[in-house]
This record gives C-alpha cells, sequence and structure tokens, in this order.
C-alpha cells in the first residue's frame, strides 16, 4: 500500500489501527469490482444525509452545499465513465468518501456524521432493490405484451396438449400460451409485492443502535421516497430478507422463462417441427453447415441454474448469522448483482425470440389430429349416457388397445364397432370424436373453447393494462 492509500485509510478508520491492512486481506475482502452497481444509489443517501445534517444544524450550511456539489460532480464522473476506482480504497463507500475528501477537503469528513457503513449500505441496497423489482415488473409487462399479440394471431391453431411429455388432448395455441401469461403476473405480483416491503429507510440507524446525535430520520426517508424510517435499527442493519425475496421472484420467473424456452427448442427441432425460431435468435454448428441451433433458448434455460443458485447462496449466508451487522453480508451483492442482471438480459431476449417466431400452425394440426387424442370424450360421451366413469373409462382403455394391436384408426371406427365394447355408445367414432366439436366443448372457465380463450385474452390484456397505469 503506497504512503497515501495508508493515510487515505487512517484518515477514514480513526486512529484504532497503527498498521497496515496486508495486500491479500485487500484483494480478499475488496468489493468495490462489483459494487460499483451502488454508486448511483450510494450517492443519493449521501446528498439526503448531508442536506439532513443541514437541517438539524450539524453541518452549517455552507459546508453542506460544498458537500453536495461534490458528490454531484462524483456522481457525474461516474456516470460519464470519468471516476477512477481505486481497489485499495475497498468497496464504493470508500471510494467515494476518499475523492470527496481530496476534492473538497476538510468539510468531507463532517459527511459521515451520525452514520455507519452499515446502514449506509442497507440503504444503497435498498433502493437498488426498488429499482431492480420495478425494472423486472417492467420486463414482464414487455413479455407479457407480446406473448398477447402473438396469442391473438393464434386464436385458431390447434396442437396437441401434453402431458408426461406424451400427447393429451388438444388446445389452441393461444390457450397454451395464455398459461405462461398467468405464470410471468405472478411473478410480476411477486416484484410488485416486494416493492411494497422496501418502504422504510434504514439510514439513522447507524452501526446497529442509532445515535446520540439529533439526527431526522423521517426528513432523510422522505428524501429518499420512502415512507417513513425503518422501525428497528438492529433489524435494519442485520436483515436481508427483501433482497432474499428479490432472489427469490427472479429465481421464479427465470424457472417459468427456462419452462418456456424448453419448449421452444423442443417445438423447434425436426421430430416437433411446430416452430422455427429466427436466425437473429439462433445460431449455427461450427463443423455441421446444415444445423440451426436454438441457442438463444437454450441459454435463458441453462442461466435459470445461475437464479436457483444465487438465492441458494444468499440463503447459506444468512443462516447461521447472530444480530446485527457480519461482514458475512458483503457476499449479498454479487448474487443480487448477477440475478437482477440475468432476468433482464433473459427478459428481454425472451420478447424478442417470442415476437419473431414463426409457428408452424399444419403441422400443429396434424399432431392435434390424432383420434387417441379424444379418447376420454369417448369416455364422457358414455358418462352422458349414465355410465359410471370408472366403467367408461375401462371400456375406452380396451378399445384403444384394441386399435393399438389391430392398427385401426380409433377415429374410423363405426357405431356398431363402438357398440360391440359398449352398448350405451350414442354414436360411431366419427361424430364423437370431432376435433373442432371437443375444443368448443371444453367451455368451462379455463378451457380451450373460442369463446373463452377470446375472454381470456381480452381479460388478460385488460389486467396489463391497468399494471401499466398504475406504474405510470
Amino acid at each position: 500500500m503506497s504512503g497515501k492509500d495508508e493515510q487515505t485509510r487512517t484518515k477514514l478508520w480513526g486512529g484504532r489501527f497503527q498498521q497496515a491492512t496486508d495486500p491479500t486481506v485487500e484483494r480478499f475482502s475488496a468489493s468495490v469490482a462489483f459494487d460499483q452497481a451502488l454508486a448511483r444509489y450510494d450517492l443519493r443517501g449521501s446528498i439526503a444525509h448531508a442536506r439532513m445534517l443541514g437541517k438539524t444544524g450539524l453541518v452549517e450550511a455552507a459546508d453542506v452545499d460544498v458537500i453536495v456539489k461534490g458528490l454531484e460532480d462524483i456522481g457525474a464522473d461516474i456516470e460519464a465513465g470519468r471516476f477512477a476506482f481505486d481497489d485499495g480504497l475497498e468497496d464504493i463507500h470508500m471510494n467515494v468518501e476518499s475523492t470527496l475528501r481530496e476534492r473538497i477537503g476538510p468539510p468531507a469528513g463532517r459527511l459521515h456524521t451520525g452514520r455507519s457503513r452499515n446502514d449506509q449500505v442497507a440503504t444503497d441496497l435498498t433502493l437498488y432493490l426498488r429499482d431492480a423489482a420495478s425494472a423486472a415488473e417492467a420486463g414482464l409487462a414487455q413479455l407479457r405484451g407480446v406473448l398477447l399479440e402473438r396469442a391473438r394471431e393464434h386464436v385458431d391453431t390447434v396442437l396437441p396438449g401434453y402431458t408426461h411429455l406424451q400427447r393429451a388432448q388438444p388446445v389452441r395455441l393461444a390457450h397454451h400460451w395464455l398459461a405462461y401469461f398467468e405464470m410471468w403476473t405472478r411473478d410480476a405480483g411477486r416484484f410488485r409485492d416486494l416493492r411494497a416491503r422496501l418502504d422504510r429507510s434504514p439510514l439513522g440507524s447507524g452501526a446497529l443502535a442509532g445515535s446520540t446525535l439529533p439526527l431526522d430520520r423521517v426528513d432523510t426517508a422522505e428524501r429518499l421516497g420512502f415512507e417513513g424510517p425503518s422501525r428497528n435499527s438492529m433489524d435494519s442493519v442485520a436483515s436481508r430478507d427483501c433482497a432474499l425475496e428479490f432472489l427469490s421472484a427472479a429465481a421464479i420467473a427465470m424457472v417459468h422463462l427456462s419452462r418456456f424456452a424448453d419448449e421452444l427448442v423442443l417445438w423447434s427441432s425436426s421430430e416437433f417441427g411446430f416452430v422455427t425460431i429466427a436466425d437473429a435468435y439462433s445460431t449455427g454448428s461450427s463443423l455441421m453447415p446444415q444445423k440451426k441451433n436454438p441457442d438463444v433458448p437454450e441459454l435463458v434455460r441453462g442461466k435459470s441454474g445461475r437464479a436457483i443458485g444465487n438465492l441458494v447462496t444468499l440463503l447459506t449466508v444468512l443462516k447461521g448469522l447472530p444480530l446485527t451487522y457480519n461482514r458475512d453480508l458483503q457476499e449479498d451483492k454479487e448474487p443480487i448483482f448477477d440475478s437482477a442482471r440475468t432476468l433482464g438480459d433473459c427478459l428481454e431476449v425472451s420478447a424478442g425470440a417470442l415476437a419473431t417466431l414463426t409457428v408452424k400452425t399444419s403441422r400443429m394440426r396434424e399432431a392435434a389430429s390424432d383420434p387417441m387424442l379424444l379418447a376420454t370424450d369417448l369416455a364422457e360421451a358414455l358418462v352422458r349416457e349414465d355410465v359410471p366413469f370408472r366403467e367408461a373409462h375401462e371400456v375406452v382403455g380396451k378399445l384403444v388397445a384394441h386399435c393399438e394391436t389391430n392398427d385401426l384408426d380409433l377415429g374410423g371406427l363405426s357405431h356398431e364397432a363402438l357398440r360391440g365394447f359398449h352398448s350405451a355408445f350414442p354414436a360411431g367414432a366419427d361424430e364423437l370424436l370431432a376435433l373442432e366439436r371437443a375444443l368448443e366443448e371444453r367451455a368451462l372457465p379455463g378451457g380451450t373453447a373460442r369463446n373463452r380463450v377470446q375472454e381470456a385474452l381480452a381479460e388478460a390484456a385488460e389486467r396489463l393494462d391497468e399494471e401499466r397505469e398504475e406504474e405510470a
């Protein structure tokens, strides 16, 4: 460490330490490489704190003006990429304070009055999480908007619905995609709920017990857009459950994105052939010139593991910590920053891939036209004739086995052939197993009948519009 760096550290830490920190510890404990993401929030918090110090008379107004101007200039330099971060100064807070001291001299020493790095970083992180949650909501709204546009195009596109990755029953593609709309709406709701719990300012909590100085915590809370100060100083500096909640919401959203991405990977394969992913969201092979690989959805699917891992990381960090602040809490930031960035990127590329996707409607309908997908309808035809469902299920199971053994088309069985298995069959398979009829008879709320899907699209659009109006 240079003499200047050692002098700066001594000024920041006070007179307790007589020996410079070992260089290996400097590298081990430094966080400025990643906590630069908190720079704008650190500056906002410091400006609010400085103005409060002036309002309460703890710092003279002239010094406050100099401090605020110095902080604003540092902020402009950071935004413009002109600020030289010093790894030897460990974190964003020390970098800002050290630079402020160099630029404005003694008044900089008054900025930390009544403040600890513990409540400082907790405030910065709370401000960051509010913006990160809002950004996630916005990204989810954009994706859902694209989904609704594509779903409106495909109300009459029919494909097999699957269970166990086996063809199960026919559904409308719009109905299928609206399932993801519901998932992503709940994801947005989780981030919105989180923002409601990020409404209290930690600033003024000090290291853990508050301050003997006449700080005005209500003033700083208002300046930073909070509803009020936090209710317990120890909780303020020790708790990271809102960070956990953000990571949990991000992990769940990424899992939903991963499921959607996995279907794009499957559907774009030759075996399915349901969709073609645009060239802009695909890559080729370094060896095989014919290949077109779904790399974008594959990466989304893979990156879900990062979000899940980030949640587990912070849960593990927190589980054994006594109150209040422990340096372990430095490990909260990289998982948070990574999940926020990963989720934002995945939302953006997923929206782009979906918007440019080509749907092969004829291939989907061909796959959905297999009469075996309507075997349940045969059983329910018997139920309407007062046959107990378990009996009807067994009868149709025997019919399916008969067709498979004898290479017969279930949809081609005559009324007489069906009555050979049960006398209650009211008609032949050609009438009972019509694809459009099967779709339209599923008209319960949440079903795949055309009118229900149209209603669901309209209601989904209304909900999305209401969310956007609330955020405007």
